[in-house]
């Protein structure tokens, strides 16, 4: 029977239903970011086909459309390309009430609102499907029409105030959300990990510069923090990243530096120095090892702070821009709505935030009751 200390951490850990859960949770988040335009219903980069005719449909609501070929074609990337990126569009889709066939024209009805009614447009049926004008043993030209030019698409979650697929928008989010989370995670674990294992290990003047400094960044409001770097930065995607990690890495280094200093004296320390391992050796192949958990801790409960700080950017239009679809900026686009008959337009991407944020906090909990890290000065 494998006794090991991960393997005690682990079953622990499965014990913490909530935890569990927020873990699961995590990881479909995280396969739905990674497949992201393959499993949307709006393929396009950034999800961003508009029909104002459109906008603020409610959720489960269908439409007719008719296909026309765009001129010129539009051509298909590989598939990692339109995981990665998407695909434009290949034709144009038009929203329609009514159609019909006579002879050889198609005279369609656009749809341009509940009560509205459109003049007919006339196109000719050779322009629109050439395979119906000619003769065939599959099908009427109706039947040919009907698979080829014409097809129903229920909006899951309706759509927006420019009449994109919101449930599109909301999937490629979560990439924007775990995306910032992530990469400020690893900036915030480098940045304090390495000055709070250098001030807890060499103490003195070291240690007091650090923890000045430590005291200065702490002492900002993190959102405050954040903005004044995505001055200096510019507006953008990758910027985030570092704003977000430059703002958060106090918390890791303040509970690294008191590990450190915790461990420096005891009797596996002592051996590794007398037998001559340099410095950054017995910190890093000695020290650290042994406080992986809390560390994992922090970083969980950091990557829920990260979220909430790039939501909060986003909603102030730091963040990522249009049309690039974030949680904080659908939010700041139809916040209005919330008294009005849209209210889903801005609660969806808030429940979206909620539960996420909430995630990870109880996979932090969990963590720390996993590791018996409570009272080792880790905050949750």
């Amino acid at each position: 029977m494998d006794n090991s200390p991960s393997k005690k951490v682990w079953l622990k850990f499965k014990r913490n239903k909530l935890a569990f859960g927020g873990l699961i949770f995590i990881l479909v988040l995280m396969l739905m970011g990674v497949l992201g335009y393959l499993i949307m219903p709006d393929h396009s980069p950034n999800a961003n086909v508009q029909t104002l005719q459109l906008n603020k449909k409610k959720p489960g609501s269908t439409f007719t459309f008719l296909i026309i070929s765009r001129n010129p074609k539009v051509e298909k990337v590989n598939f990692f390309e339109r995981m990665l990126n998407g695909q434009t569009p290949t034709f144009k889709s038009i929203p329609i009430s009514s159609y019909k066939i006579k002879d050889k024209d198609v005279f369609v009805q656009e749809y341009i609102g509940e009560d509205e009614k459109a003049k007919e447009t006339r196109y000719e049926l050779k322009d629109l499907c050439p395979s119906c004008v000619l003769p065939s043993k599959i099908g009427t030209p109706q039947a040919l029409f009907e698979k080829y030019n014409i097809y129903k698409r229920t909006y899951i979650l309706g759509t927006d105030i420019y009449g994109r697929d919101l449930l599109s928008r909301l999937i490629l989010g979560i990439r924007v959300s775990l995306s910032v989370g992530l990469m400020a995670v690893l900036i915030s674990l480098f940045i304090g990990v390495s000055l709070g294992a250098i001030a807890g290990y060499f103490g003195g003047r070291v240690d007091a510069a650090i923890s000045w400094f430590m005291n200065v960044v702490w002492s900002l409001p993190s959102l405050l923090l954040v903005i004044a770097i995505s001055f200096a930065l510019g507006k953008g995607f990758w910027q985030i990243f570092i704003a977000v990690g430059l703002s958060t890495w106090v918390d890791v280094a303040r509970l690294v530096r008191g590990q450190v200093m915790a461990l420096k004296e005891v009797e596996f320390v002592e051996a590794a120095r007398a037998l001559g391992f340099s410095t950054s050796r017995t910190i890093i192949k000695h020290i650290l090892p042994n406080i992986a958990g809390p560390i994992l801790v922090v970083a969980s409960s950091n990557f829920a702070s990260a979220i909430l700080l790039e939501t909060g950017l986003s909603f102030l239009g730091f963040g990522a821009q249009p049309p690039m679809p974030s949680w904080g900026s659908m939010i700041k686009e139809h916040y209005g709505y919330i008294i009005m008959d849209a209210a889903y337009l801005a609660i969806l991407p808030g429940l979206a935030i909620m539960l996420t944020v909430y995630a990870f906090n109880v996979l932090a909990i969990g963590l720390r009751d996993a590791f018996d890290v409570k009272g080792q000065n880790v905050t949750v």
